[in-house]
């Protein structure tokens, strides 16, 4: 059994304990696998506050289990996962059991309820796994370098395929296509491509528009490799943008150097926000900042912290974030370039290995 995972659950053990808790049904599959190593869709795992894990899972993944995890997984046949997992957790009189209140569906909290032996009591854990979650080893930082490669070379490579004419739905999925033949198992999240005028909507999908010649094309994309997400933002021209759009590409770019100059550890998230906006309020475009300098990812592509305003978390070597100030103008368009980098003692590692310039084709 790989000792990484085993050294999670202790930490979390521990963390029971502080908390009075005797156990803690993790339901979340993504926190099952950060605990367990376990890739499938549908498991449950308890943890105690002294004594063995036990995972739960159905029949199609006892193999599975078994071979990822190396725990022996009790197999549930024809029914839901809660009502065995309640009963191991509440098990030898044990009445304080903790649960995943800010992951499950009401649906989950319910079967948990209703198996729930006379004498016990639900108590929510709240984000305790997510807080062990938020910094990262040396080797998930690792595997968090070979998605943002894997992302780059993918970026690069649909480079060579742009041209005027092209749908953003089309430049969409020659980027996803291009993750894949380079390493990842899937996009991280839906892809975005947004040209022109279009790319003022932050969050803009895929659509049939065109790109054009002169026109700014801002694409955000990341990468899932091994489980873990890596997320960039880079922005092209086809010909020469305009005088307005260039200057909009210099103050963001100038934002976002000002905003990794301030990473490092034991700063609070916002202090990394804050250089950000001062950039761009010397521009006149700070009021064009609509979102958050950035943000945590990992097994998921948005995780704690979160780098905003009044964001008082503390950054600590090791927690991977994004840096990505942006700013975006209804009827001309928008403007993001993103990083995801790693904490460090001094400062910060840039894992994104793509150029920031702006890419003219």
């Amino acid at each position: 059994m790989d000792t990484q995972y085993s050294a999670r659950r202790q930490a979390v053990a521990e963390r029971l304990a502080e908390r009075k808790l005797q156990a803690l049904v993790v339901s979340s599959p993504v926190n099952v696998r950060y605990l367990s190593g376990f890739t499938g869709s549908n498991a449950l795992l308890v943890v105690f506050a002294g004594g063995q894990p036990v995972l739960f899972t159905d029949p199609r993944y006892g193999i599975q289990a078994a071979r990822e995890t190396g725990l022996r997984p009790r197999i549930v046949r024809g029914g839901p996962l809660a009502p065995a997992g309640i009963k191991a957790a509440a098990g030898r009189g044990r009445r304080r059991i903790g649960f995943e209140n800010l992951r499950i569906p009401f649906e989950t909290h319910a079967r948990l309820s209703e198996a729930l032996p006379l004498g016990a009591e639900l108590v929510p854990a709240g984000s305790l796994i997510e807080e062990l979650r938020m910094v990262k080893s040396p080797r998930e930082i690792e595997q968090i370098r070979r998605s943002a490669e894997a992302n780059s070379k993918a970026f690069a490579a649909a480079l060579r395929k742009v041209k005027p004419g092209m749908t953003e739905r089309d430049l969409a999925a020659e980027l996803d296509h291009q993750m894949r033949r380079h390493g990842a198992d899937q996009a991280a999240f839906e892809t975005i491509v947004a040209a022109g005028a279009r790319a003022a909507l932050p969050h803009a999908r895929p659509s049939d528009h065109r790109l054009k010649a002169n026109q700014l094309v801002l694409i955000d994309m990341g990468a899932l490799r091994d489980g873990y997400a890596s997320d960039m933002t880079r922005m092209l021209v086809l010909g020469r943008p305009g005088a307005a759009p260039r200057r909009m590409y210099e103050a963001v770019l100038e934002a976002q150097l000002a905003a990794l100059d301030a990473v490092r550890d034991g700063v609070a998230a916002a202090a990394v926000d804050a250089p950000a906006r001062r950039v761009l309020r010397g521009y006149g475009m700070d009021k064009a900042f609509v979102h958050s300098t950035g943000h945590g990812l990992g097994l998921e592509i948005h995780e704690a912290p979160r780098l905003g305003r009044n964001e008082k978390t503390r950054l600590k070597a090791g927690m991977v974030i994004t840096v990505e100030p942006g700013v975006y103008v209804e009827g001309l368009g928008g403007v993001r370039i993103e990083d995801t980098v790693a904490v460090t003692a001094n400062g910060c590692q840039n894992l994104t290995p793509t150029p920031k310039d702006l890419a003219v084709l």
